[in-house]
C-alpha cells in the first residue's frame, strides 16, 4: 500500500482498506462502510450520536459528541476512520469553550488505544518525500 489519505490535523487514526470488486459497486460499498463504522462506534463510544457532516472537502463526519468529531476519509480504497476534537462554531462559541479543550483532549487520549484497536487493520509506518504513505497489515 503506497497511497495517502486525508484525515483532520491532530486526529487518532485507525487505517483499514475498502475492498470492492466491481467499480461500480463503490458507492454501496462506501455507504455500508458509513453505517458498520456508526454502529461499532455508537456501540464502543455511546456518547457519539449520529451526526452527517464535513471537515474540509474530503473528511466526511458521522457522529459527534460534545468535544469530537468521529469521521471517515477513502482515497482509492484507503479508508481512514479518525476521530478528533470539534472546530465547528458551535463548539467554540459555548460559555465554557476554555474548559472544553482540555477535556476534550483527556476524552480522547483515554479512547485512543481502544480506538485504534476496534477500527485498525493496518499502520501507518511513515510517508516518502512525494507524500506517499507506507503501511503494514496490523499485528494481532
Amino acid at each position: 500500500m503506497g497511497r495517502s489519505v486525508s484525515y483532520p490535523s491532530g486526529a487518532i487514526i485507525a487505517f483499514t482498506v475498502l475492498e470492492v470488486e466491481n467499480d461500480g459497486d463503490w458507492e454501496f460499498e462506501y455507504e455500508w462502510l458509513r453505517e458498520d463504522l456508526r454502529e461499532r462506534a455508537g456501540r464502543a463510544f455511546p456518547s457519539l450520536i449520529a451526526h452527517d457532516g464535513w471537515r474540509g472537502r474530503e473528511d466526511r463526519i458521522l457522529m459527534r459528541n460534545a468535544y469530537a468529531d468521529f469521521g471517515v476519509s477513502v482515497y482509492a480504497g484507503l479508508v481512514a476512520v479518525w476521530i478528533v476534537e470539534r472546530d465547528d462554531g458551535a463548539y467554540w462559541d459555548a460559555d465554557w469553550r476554555t474548559a472544553r479543550s482540555p477535556r476534550a483532549q483527556r476524552w480522547l487520549s483515554q479512547i485512543a488505544s481502544r480506538f485504534e484497536a476496534l477500527f485498525g487493520n493496518y499502520v501507518c509506518l511513515g510517508h516518502m518525500s512525494n507524500g506517499e504513505g507506507v503501511y503494514a497489515k496490523r499485528v494481532a
